[in-house]
């Protein structure tokens, strides 16, 4: 506890020896909120690690930080795509090494902040040495999932490769066709070709984790979706959907516009909507945790209910 009080103590004197700072947690777990203040307090630049608020117009769904917060700190890789286009981690990949050029030409410190492990994992440790994509194999699945159903697939995926199904969500359909497909190309699970990120991550990066209890992580979860719907995202997906060109798979299947897409077209009541997003998130956010599970060097930080934001970040700052 002294040691802990000399840090609070000493926090404002103590001067940043690393420039490439990276902070992951779950979906609402504060962890953007964190990513603002020690931006601001170390005058660093934020880099968005986040596959669905490269979209523009996909505002409230994706809980994109506002645009007072944009103009008080820089924020990249936000709103960079047109939500009718396909976004990939190689896109992603090009658009941060920019970023990182862009910022560090500037003399400043990186605080990349996100919850998308694979965009993270690409990140730290690059894109796994798999093999390359089959069309015939993916036409075949595609075929199965029109025929039995996405749900069929992922069942199928448990059998072959349960680690790679727990971690990636039932609805992400494309990341599902990926995984059978190295299958049987391989005739080896992916997680296999996925143990380099085992290692240290490269370009120094100094990584902060934040992890909650799950009963307080799932209650922000849910106010998170509450609010969502307060704020009008109903509204939000109608425009979307009005747009001349349709959205993209990977927006239309977004957690939280995939279920209203679905109520607009009366497949279900707004409450059960409601409900049915907060339970799918809850899902993305157990498959978020296996994931990071997997992450080796990682400073994580547990976060009670009460702590406030300027305890989280002395804490972040003790590192």
């Amino acid at each position: 506890m002294l040691l802990y009080r000399l840090l609070r103590l000493d926090t404002a004197k103590i001067p940043m020896n690393r420039n490439r700072i990276l902070i992951l947690g779950v979906t609402a777990g504060g962890k953007g909120k964190l990513a603002f203040e020690l931006a601001k307090k170390i005058d660093a630049e934020i880099i968005s690690i986040d596959s669905m608020k490269v979209y523009l117009r996909m505002d409230i769904g994706t809980a994109k930080p506002s645009k007072e917060i944009r103009k008080q700190i820089n924020h990249h890789l936000i709103d960079v795509v047109e939500p009718s286009e396909p976004f990939s981690v190689d896109t992603f990949l090009s658009l941060t090494a920019k970023a990182v050029k862009d910022i560090e030409a500037k003399g400043k410190p990186i605080v990349a902040v996100g919850g998308t492990a694979m965009y993270i994992k690409a990140l730290l440790y690059g894109i796994f040495d798999g093999p390359s994509t089959d069309e015939n194999i993916r036409l075949q699945l595609k075929q199965q999932i029109a025929e039995l159903g996405l749900a069929e697939l992922h069942k199928k995926l448990t059998a072959v490769d349960p680690a790679a199904a727990e971690r990636i969500h039932p609805n992400d359909e494309k990341r599902i066709i990926r995984a059978l497909e190295v299958y049987e190309l391989t005739g080896k699970p992916i997680s296999d070709f996925q143990k380099q990120f085992s290692s240290q991550p490269k370009d120094d990066w100094l990584v902060i984790g934040l992890q909650r209890e799950k009963t307080d992580a799932s209650h922000r979860i849910n106010e998170r979706v509450k609010k969502m719907f307060e704020l009008g995202l109903v509204d939000e997906v109608k425009a979307l959907l009005a747009e001349p060109k349709p959205l993209s798979q990977q927006a239309r299947c977004a957690i939280g516009y995939a279920e209203t897409i679905a109520h607009l077209k009366g497949k279900e009541t707004l409450e059960k909507t409601i409900e049915q997003i907060k339970i799918n998130t809850r899902r993305f956010a157990k498959a978020q945790r296996t994931w990071f599970k997997t992450f080796r060097f990682v400073n994580w930080l547990n976060v009670g209910e009460n702590d406030t934001t300027e305890q989280v970040l002395d804490r972040a700052i003790s590192y």
